[in-house]
């Protein structure tokens, strides 16, 4: 029977063969503690850049998050930032044990990428997600509406990685992204829909059913 992999995100690459290096020197040269440690580091750094396969629900109006971690913020408001529209606001938090690979969380056509300098306050705050940097990821589908992925830095993430680019098409629960180290993932959809999520649970990226569109 074959055994399943986990595959690691390419962004994982650089660190831990540097880290794994690191390890192997201090191994040879007798810094057996040293070694340990870093040993230790070889392994989180891995299991954080892990980016395991998600299937997504077939259901053709379904939105799937867009992240791993715990929803804090579910809340109507109008956007002038991204859509220009009454949505839904929904934050997730990623914390440094959660999965950090992001997903589309339905089908369409990127319209703009909207990246934007700013501050590395804590990603669960509300001036983190207003004033550190971020990069939006604006789209239109063939369901006619309008909706927005926002990754946001946080307090030890900094450096954001988007895959994708204006005028791609790309599939709900595909990757387009990832953030390194802990940070927050904020989707902005029209307000024709049934929610079906909570704050405070926790969701998995291409996975768990955000909501319908009704």
């Amino acid at each position: 029977m074959k055994v399943a992999q986990i595959p690691v995100a390419r962004e994982g690459y650089p660190f831990i063969a540097f880290i794994a290096f690191a390890t192997i020197i201090f191994a040879l040269i007798g810094y057996d503690i040293i070694a340990l440690i870093t040993l230790f580091l070889t392994g989180f750094v891995v299991y954080f850049f892990r980016d395991p396969e998600r299937i997504s629900p077939n259901d053709e109006d379904v939105v799937v998050a867009p992240a791993d971690g715990k929803i804090i913020l579910i809340e109507k408001i109008f956007d002038d930032r991204f859509v220009n529209d009454h949505v839904y606001k929904i934050s997730i938090f990623m914390s440094v044990f959660d999965v950090h690979v992001n997903r589309i969380p339905f089908a369409g056509k990127i319209e703009k990428i909207q990246y934007a300098p700013g501050s590395f306050y804590a990603a669960n705050t509300d001036q983190g997600g207003l004033a550190n940097e971020h990069c939006g990821v604006i789209l239109t589908t063939e369901k006619d509406f309008r909706y927005a992925v926002v990754q946001i830095a946080g307090l030890i993430a900094r450096r954001i990685v988007c895959w994708v680019e204006k005028g791609d098409t790309i599939e709900r629960g595909k990757r387009f992204g990832m953030i390194r180290f802990g940070s927050r993932v904020d989707l902005y959809l029209p307000q024709n829909m049934q929610i079906e999520v909570s704050t405070g649970q926790r969701v998995k990226a291409g996975e768990t059913v955000i909501g319908y569109l009704t």
